[in-house]
């Protein structure tokens, strides 16, 4: 079973001590570039808010610390599902319906 996607929100910037709102169970998520709207990390996985949490945003300084200035503004929304399987199912049919969409756009 799959639910609705929930709203946009600001993917956390890292230093800023914002926080994830993701739920705790298998679903699909998406990032997206805020400004352009390009994707920029697509999944289906078995705990949404470790997945977001896990995802390489920006890199890592000699230092261990990450650099900000080219952390890219980044938005994300998640799609709660009952199993993992239902995650895959429901990626594998958005990512064939966005092939068809391009190759009829090309």
């Amino acid at each position: 079973m799959i639910s609705t996607w929930s709203e946009w929100k600001r993917y956390p910037r890292p230093g800023r001590g914002d926080n994830l709102e993701a739920p705790i169970s298998p679903g699909i998520y998406e990032v997206r570039i805020a400004g352009s709207g390009a994707l920029y990390s697509f999944g289906a996985v078995d705990n949404l808010a470790q997945a977001l949490a896990l995802l390489p945003v920006g890199s890592k300084s000699w230092f261990g610390r990450r650099d900000t200035s080219g952390v890219p503004d980044l938005e994300y929304r998640t799609c709660a599902t009952s199993s993992k399987s239902d995650a895959k199912a429901a990626a594998e049919r958005m990512i064939g319906r966005r092939e068809t969409y391009m190759s009829g756009a090309a």
